[in-house]
């Protein structure tokens, strides 16, 4: 899909916990796209026939042992580069335990508030705009689940 410039959907989880700072993911140095970067959300392609919400629960469990925790749609979006181009979906969840990190995909995680997300560098710039979107909109202020 990359190689030849699809469009295609994905999905973008953030993560908030009861402080209200964001999950950050660091990706591992094998990643097809962005490998060693700052993902600010957690996410990915949805797959053929599978539906948006179940694509960005599937990933969240995936890739940080999220499971179970109510997913709130707050905007789509189409974001593209040079060889990415995504229908993409935004959402806000709301979670405090522990994480458990899928080794293949994230290096590491760790919490820092939204304007220190901001200032990591190199970071998804998919992921950058869409949460660019979330301060603007103020949804952030709005927490998950509300």
């Amino acid at each position: 899909m990359r190689q030849y410039r699809y469009w295609h959907r994905a999905t973008y989880a953030f993560v908030l916990n009861k402080h209200g700072e964001l999950c950050i993911q660091k990706r591992t140095l094998s990643k097809e796209v962005f490998p060693g970067y700052f993902d600010l959300a957690s996410g990915g392609v949805v797959g053929a026939g599978e539906a948006v919400h179940i694509a960005a629960q599937r990933e969240l469990e995936e890739e940080i042992g999220v499971r179970g925790a109510p997913l709130r749609h707050c905007f789509d979006f189409c974001y593209t580069d040079a060889t990415n181009h995504v229908f993409g979906s935004a959402y806000l969840v709301r979670h405090d335990g522990p994480l458990t990190l899928q080794a293949e995909e994230v290096a590491d995680a760790f919490w820092v508030t939204p304007e220190k997300a901001l200032e990591l560098h190199p970071s998804t710039p998919d992921s950058r705009m869409a949460l660019e979107r979330l301060i603007r909109d103020g949804f952030l202020s709005m927490g998950a689940g509300k």
